[in-house]
């Protein structure tokens, strides 16, 4: 019955296995789970209709944190990873944010090893998507990675990505950044923040465009009731 289910005509019924999937998959147990339905996980995660694929893209994170350890890599490799890899460049936006929401879970299961190897370049595309909701999963979820990988490694991967993005021609991508960067300050610590990202912030007072002047403003103001007053008195 799940079998048909899964593969039905219609979209909605799909869609509503892979709404339900983490319900089935914990009523199963592990040895169905892996014997039949990383199949039909992955898929959900294939299907022709973008609401199937964002549904199960949303539930990745949570179907691969369930599966026993012993076995998750060797069924996350060869199964999870090649569908993940091809819904990044996904041509449906909603697909896209529904990934960029989960991904950056996947790094405590996989490892440093296989997170710098295999989902670093994955967080940098979509940390690069013209659309600011996916970008803006991405930065809301970087102390997830920083933890496995380190802010080293962190800093040598990510952050030029996000500098770029911030000193990008089209000042809409720029004003993205400008809001994100309380977020992102608030993750990356107060240390970190002077080194690296203190003085775009500083650059973006006398930004050409008004709009990003005025998100400049606001954003330091941010920057000050996460900080603290005393940390505005020294560097400003």
């Amino acid at each position: 019955m799940f079998r048909s289910a899964a593969s039905d005509k219609s979209w909605r019924v799909r869609f509503m296995i892979a709404d339900k999937f983490i319900d089935l998959q914990t009523a199963v147990g592990p040895t169905i789970t892996k014997n039949h339905l990383v199949f039909h996980f992955s898929g959900l995660l294939k299907d022709v209709e973008a609401e199937v694929r964002a549904s199960a893209a949303n539930k990745i994170k949570e179907f691969c944190t369930n599966l026993p350890a012993d076995i998750q890599e060797a069924v996350i490799m060869p199964n999870i990873l090649p569908a993940v890899k091809e819904l990044v460049c996904d041509t449906n936006q909603h697909v896209k944010a529904a990934l960029a929401s989960v991904i950056m879970g996947l790094s405590p299961i996989m490892g440093k090893d296989n997170t710098i190897q295999h989902l670093l370049p994955l967080f940098l595309i979509l940390l690069k998507d013209e659309h600011s909701d996916v970008r803006l999963n991405i930065i809301s979820n970087l102390d997830s990675v920083n933890k496995v990988i380190g802010i080293h490694q962190l800093s040598q991967s990510l952050l030029p990505a996000i500098v770029e993005l911030a000193e990008d021609p089209k000042w809409r991508v720029r004003l993205a950044i400008i809001e994100h960067m309380p977020l992102l300050a608030e993750q990356l610590g107060v240390e970190f923040f002077d080194e690296k990202l203190n003085s775009l912030c500083m650059s973006w007072l006398v930004d050409g465009v008004f709009a990003i002047r005025s998100a400049a403003t606001s954003n330091l103001k941010r920057l000050v009731s996460i900080f603290g007053l005393e940390w505005a008195q020294v560097s400003y």
